[in-house]
């Protein structure tokens, strides 16, 4: 069941990155290098079946999947219209819906392999969103994903509680490596579970601040 908060952080997610799909592309540097390394870490042979990618914005990890595997039937989906319209008119030829990634709106057993790349990160209930996938997905089938960890922003996040000197930030929070596993391995076995760090360098805070909304990634925290 999703709670009226959770549909009105969706709702706002949602509105953040449809609003800026436009532009996704120009600013999302660090989300091109995390889908290619995504992509990097299993072998061609997993590509096979019928594949759902969740969270697929403008298609960034999509068209390198394609690159590799351009006869499978790929299901692309997004929580912001605004974005599923963009990648629908990017891939005409692929299937393309509006999803929340807790409530997928796919029958059982209808996937064999699931990506997704930058989304888990925005939902709040992570056992549930991963009940999801199990759902979707059929006997022997896998999930290979991305997200955004702890440390991201941590420098903006330290800033901020020097600043203001209460002793914490209303910036954006994100799930250590600890929640993903336990997550997890409530519905699945897991393969390979690592984490990495990615830089990108701003000459200023409003520098960074400006670039993160060019793309839609805005403060969902209920205490913003």
């Amino acid at each position: 069941m999703m709670l009226e908060e959770d549909s009105l952080k969706n709702d706002q997610v949602s509105r953040n990155f449809s609003r800026h799909a436009d532009e996704y592309d120009r600013y999302a540097l660090v989300q091109k290098s995390v889908a290619l390394q995504l992509l990097q870490r299993f072998s061609d042979s997993t590509g096979q079946g019928r594949t759902l990618e969740v969270g697929c914005g403008t298609g960034i990890l999509s068209r390198m999947f394609l690159d590799k595997h351009s006869s499978l039937n790929l299901i692309l989906s997004d929580l912001a219209h605004g974005m599923s319209c963009r990648v629908a008119a990017s891939f005409p030829e692929q299937t393309v819906v509006d999803a929340d990634a807790a409530a997928l709106p796919f029958a059982d057993s209808s996937f064999d392999l699931v990506l997704s790349s930058s989304v888990y990160q925005w939902v709040d209930h992570l056992s549930q969103a991963f009940s999801e996938l199990h759902r979707v997905l059929r006997p022997g089938g896998q999930v290979v994903m991305a997200l955004f960890g702890e440390k991201t922003l941590y420098e903006l996040r330290h800033s901020h509680i020097e600043a203001s000197g209460s002793g914490q930030s209303h910036s954006q929070g994100f799930p250590d490596c600890d929640q993903v596993q336990k997550a997890l391995a409530c519905q699945f076995e897991i393969e390979l579970l690592e984490s990495g760090s990615e830089v990108e360098w701003h000459p200023s805070v409003p520098s960074l601040l400006r670039s993160l909304k060019a793309i839609g990634a805005q403060n969902a925290s209920r205490q913003r």
